[in-house]
């Protein structure tokens, strides 16, 4: 039979998953009864995703505010630099909420024109039509006012950041600087916790070299638990969401273990070998409001060994106009699935590679997964991906 139809995605319903419940079994279960109630199979290579809410909410690895305030305390004596968060109440107001509970007078910058992930606190245009250097000049916020206005809204969610991220430090004297210059903190204070996620490493660095005497980064807050709090030994707040007005969701621990563990049951009651991964963020670019997919750390904390890499494809479209220029009908199909079989196992820096996709297997993966399962109610948090290791000229 003519194969006519290559990846196929599936999202996967399962139950409200809860602090406790053996994830392990609900993710094998809710994949085999979906093949048995939907008529498919699973077959070698298929990739199962799950994602890293569903592993978190699993472990019962959240944490309050006065969980977070405690370490702050812990680790910051006095006054507070906060560098370069993103500006998001999902992802920074708990957090923001938690360290000024400790009292403390907060000094926090913000980058512009938009933060590390693209939510924008100014008009780019503007920006420049008022000769605003970003690399070189820093605005108070009253500046900020007066320049850009009173209200400036997140297009998506509404919010005015500086006015949200404000009224949560004010009752301690705090201040907002607008820099993109990390330094620009240590007028004010020695102490400093570094907000951004991708970028973090150098922040630290920089700031390290101009002197500071204190410098965490998120990754370094409750990566050990606070009494019976949450925790993450590798990446501490970052990856975090909001759960409730006080307590967050942090990023899952020990995601390896589930996604080999997974792998091992799927073959014991059907012979097939899968991939399995957990997923966050799936690192996308909305091309309107300019804001990346992408405030988790990374995209995948746990993943089987078989989604190592890169994909090493031919571009077909490449092929169809130069190899295959002059064939056409079967006579073209078959040269291109000939082509494709003896394709060499590494074509990095081959012609007939260019244009094919430059990511890591995982964040590909992720993205799929992440776009299929959606944020919102759609109920699907485990994602059944079926061909993606096939091509052209697989029968």
């Amino acid at each position: 039979m003519v194969r006519t139809v290559g990846t196929t995605v599936r999202g996967i319903r399962a139950p409200i998953v809860k602090k406790g419940d053996d994830l392990i079994e609900i993710v094998v279960e809710s994949v085999l009864m979906a093949a048995e109630q939907e008529g498919f199979s699973i077959n070698h290579r298929d990739v199962i995703g799950i994602t890293e809410s569903l592993v978190a909410r699993a472990q019962g690895n959240y944490a309050t505010a006065e969980d977070i305030a405690q370490d702050i305390n812990k680790k910051f004596p006095g006054s507070i630099g906060v560098v370069f968060p993103i500006l998001s109440r999902n992802r920074f107001s708990i957090i923001l909420k938690g360290i000024a509970l400790t009292g403390k007078k907060i000094y926090l910058l913000l980058n512009y024109p938009s933060d590390e992930v693209g939510n924008r606190l100014m008009d780019i245009d503007k920006m420049y039509e008022l000769n605003i250097n970003p690399y070189t000049d820093t605005l108070s916020e009253n500046e900020y006012r007066k320049l850009f206005g009173e209200r400036i809204y997140h297009p998506f969610t509404g919010i005015d950041y500086v006015k949200l991220y404000k009224d949560l430090i004010a009752e301690n004297g705090g201040e907002i600087y607008i820099s993109n210059d990390p330094t620009v903190v240590l007028k004010y204070t020695n102490d400093v916790l570094v907000a951004n996620i991708h970028d973090r490493k150098r922040t630290k660095k920089i700031l390290k070299d101009a002197g500071a005497n204190i410098v965490f980064g998120l990754d370094e807050i409750l990566t050990e638990p606070n009494n019976s709090s949450g925790y993450n030994p590798d990446y501490g707040l970052l990856g975090s969401n909001l759960a409730t007005e006080s307590k967050i969701k942090l990023f899952p621990r020990d995601s390896q273990h589930y996604v080999k563990e997974i792998q091992k049951r799927i073959k014991e009651k059907t012979g097939k070998l899968v991939e399995v991964m957990v997923y966050g963020d799936g690192a996308f670019k909305d091309p309107v409001a300019k804001i990346w997919e992408l405030a988790d750390p990374i995209v995948s904390p746990g993943y089987t060994s078989g989604l190592e890499g890169t994909p090493n494809e031919v571009k077909l479209k490449y092929l169809a106009d130069t190899e295959l220029n002059d064939l056409k009908g079967e006579e073209a199909i078959e040269a291109a699935k000939k082509r494709i079989a003896s394709k060499d196992a590494n074509l990095l820096s081959h012609n007939e590679s260019l244009g094919t996709t430059p990511r890591r297997l995982t964040d590909l993966l992720g993205s799929l997964c992440d776009l299929t399962s959606g944020s919102g109610d759609k109920g699907t948090p485990i994602v059944l991906i079926q061909g993606y290791f096939d091509n052209y000229a697989t029968e």
